[in-house]
């Protein structure tokens, strides 16, 4: 990767979800603007925050997709990062933003 762009591959539990009453809800239906979560491969010199093995929140509406060896990515700049999340393991178990 070149400057400041991210390759990362969309998470795969971002496809169908279920609401807190239990109701399968598939990834083809339509509702608001959602933001995915994916885990970064490659980084560029350029980007800062960022590295290879976090998983980060973005909008996957807004990147461009790439194939590579029949896998699909997704190249964005690291300024369209939303979020980083890390796991704290020093006093307690999670995801934390």
């Amino acid at each position: 990767m070149l400057h400041d762009r991210v390759l990362v591959r969309i998470s795969p539990e971002d496809g169908e979800r279920r609401s807190s009453g239990g109701i399968v809800i598939p990834a083809t239906a339509q509702m608001a603007k959602r933001l995915a979560w994916g885990d970064v491969l490659g980084v560029g010199t350029g980007v800062r925050h960022v590295k290879v093995g976090d998983r980060v929140l973005f909008n996957p509406e807004d990147q461009l997709e790439v194939e590579v060896q029949a896998q699909t990515y997704l190249v964005m700049r690291e300024r369209d990062v939303h979020a980083v999340a890390k796991e704290l393991t020093d006093h307690g178990t999670g995801l934390y933003l």
